[in-house]
């Protein structure tokens, strides 16, 4: 018996446009939670394991605080929080911008986080994370 295996698609059940509306629903959700609640009094919010572990400052840390502080129009404070995760939500507003507008004039897209820009973000977050628990760089840590 010769089976010819199925034809699997590469398109899932969902179809992008209700992929993103889900991903900003979500987004605004959790910005919303953050909003209103200060994650430096409310300890709802999950806190760094890394940190607990090795008492040493991840990538990550700050950005809960980072965010709040950005939602409340406070640039240099969410920049001191953790300036990584702002670099991270311009570069992401730009490339999405930028994926919108090829999207509304009909152009092919491609993916939205290109596969080649994982290394060099993952370069960035070694080195920001060695460099914010160096005592010169401490202005780096939250």
């Amino acid at each position: 018996m010769n089976h010819v295996p199925p034809i699997i698609s590469t398109r899932g059940k969902f179809s992008r446009p209700l992929t993103a509306l889900s991903f900003a629903v979500g987004a605004a959700l959790i910005a919303a939670a953050v909003f209103l609640f200060d994650p430096a009094t409310h300890r709802f919010f999950p806190g760094c394991t890394f940190h607990k572990l090795t008492g040493l400052n991840c990538p990550g840390c700050g950005a809960t605080r980072s965010l709040h502080a950005l939602l409340h129009g406070d640039f240099m404070t969410a920049l001191r929080d953790n300036a990584l995760f702002i670099a991270a939500i311009l570069f992401f507003s730009a490339r999405g911008g930028w994926f919108l507008m090829k999207h509304f004039r009909g152009r092919e897209n491609g993916d939205f986080f290109q596969a080649n820009l994982l290394w060099p973000w993952l370069v960035m977050a070694l080195i920001f994370s060695v460099l914010r628990n160096l005592p010169p760089f401490a202005f780096l840590s939250p």
